[in-house]
């Protein structure tokens, strides 16, 4: 196939300017401008359109296996294609946990099937219990990415300590979910002014920053690729950046919803709005663009957490926490960032392509001459309106917004996987 009269932005090599596109059997063959067809050669003309590498997002939940009447691997894989999405990370904590290399050879041999690459990481933990450390050398020998009790925190800092230096002897990263459960009487409200009006005490940002505290300095020691998963305080995020000076080799995601909406969102959007870390005060909103700005959070991801209709329909304080997040991501970061000047389209591309890529070793993240044709081919400028989505679930507060960046295709391993 050849792409035509596309823009290219690419942050992997710092390029921004129009081009054409060559490739075959999955494979980038040629970059250039003109390159002409060649015989029994396939054009899309994308005139009018950007062309980034493929989207890589390091925090899904595809709760498959064991919770599949919420997302499972093929629905999943198809919401990340229509967000624009090539590769992503599913965690650990489905049902059985993936902390024996069976369940997790298993997850990797049916999402191989899908049309976008599927990656697993595995849990640090057995049973996310933290008390006995998972095999990591056998876990990753079958094909482990990272490792992650996500949705439970680490609360042992010895074990903690101890499963960094393991990670770090394997080259790979350990993330964090960063919650201390003592602080915390209503989980996924934040303990602000909202959760004063619906009579609730919430989760209060002390819960998150004691733990990220602790796990930078962890870092520091262990030497290890230390992930801040969903990061929501803006003290979290000064830490972080302290933790970088400093010299440790940590990394932060920051989620669309996290810095496009405030706790106030619950009062409109409720069990819609909520998640853990819950959606916290404006000046946190805006510690964490500033984060992004200067790179301390140098990861995009949406920890795209599916929920039935039942189950969000319960009761605020019985509702389970998370949202839906793939098919919404590019273009929240486009009108949340992007549009009031955050962040240049080149900078927000970055921390969803090449750095998630370089962090977990993945073979995409650029468009490069022998790089995998990943790509997702879109327009910044156009507005779309979110309606119906391709994921099992729907538990989200976006739909019915209109957004800026609507995606007209996502192609992985050289094959078109989603246009509208």
């Amino acid at each position: 196939m050849l792409l035509k009269n596309g823009f290219l932005v690419n942050p992997g090599t710092n390029l921004c300017e129009p081009a054409d596109i060559r490739f075959s059997d999955g494979i980038i063959h040629e970059i250039g401008l003109p390159l002409e067809p060649q015989e029994n050669e396939e054009i899309l003309d994308i005139s009018g359109l950007t062309v980034g590498p493929g989207l890589i997002d390091t925090h899904v939940h595809f709760r498959d296996p064991g919770l599949t009447y919420k997302e499972d691997i093929h629905t999943g894989a198809l919401a990340a294609a229509k967000g624009g999405f090539t590769s992503v990370i599913c965690m650990a904590n489905t049902k059985p946990t993936v902390d024996s290399p069976s369940v997790l050879e298993d997850i990797l041999q049916r999402g191989a099937k899908e049309n976008i690459h599927i990656y697993q990481t595995a849990s640090v933990s057995q049973g996310l219990k933290g008390e006995i450390m998972n095999d990591f050398e056998a876990l990753a020998a079958a094909g482990a990415c990272g490792f992650t009790d996500d949705g439970i925190p680490l609360l042992d800092a010895v074990f903690c300590r101890d499963a960094m230096k393991k990670a770090a002897d394997l080259n790979l990263p350990i993330s964090l979910h960063e919650e201390d459960k003592s602080f915390i009487s209503d989980n996924g409200i934040n303990a602000g002014q909202t959760a004063e009006k619906l009579g609730i005490q919430g989760s209060p940002a002390i819960a998150e920053e004691v733990m990220v505290a602790r796990d930078c300095v962890l870092a520091l020691h262990t030497g290890a690729s230390v992930v801040i998963q969903h990061i929501s305080s803006g003290t979290s995020v000064a830490l972080v950046r302290l933790a970088k000076q400093l010299g440790a080799d940590i990394h932060a995601e920051a989620t669309p919803h996290h810095f496009t909406l405030t706790e106030e969102a619950v009062l409109t959007y409720g069990s819609l709005a909520k998640m853990n870390p819950p959606l916290r005060c404006e000046k946190d909103r805006l510690a964490i663009i500033r984060g992004l700005r200067d790179g301390t959070i140098d990861l995009i991801a949406t920890d795209h957490a599916p929920h039935s209709t039942e189950e969000k329909e319960k009761a605020l304080t019985e509702a389970p926490s998370g949202i839906i997040g793939l098919e919404t991501s590019l273009g929240l970061g486009i009108t949340s960032l992007v549009k009031p000047g955050h962040l240049t389209l080149m900078e927000l591309l970055e921390k969803m392509t090449c750095n998630p890529a370089a962090l977990y070793h993945l073979p995409g993240g650029s468009i490069e001459v022998s790089a995998p044709a990943d790509f997702v081919i879109f327009d910044p400028e156009e507005k779309w309106t979110v309606d119906r989505f391709l994921s099992k679930s729907s538990n989200s507060p976006f739909k019915g917004m209109e957004l800026y960046g609507k995606i007209h295709y996502t192609i992985c391993g050289g094959k078109i996987v989603y246009q509208p």
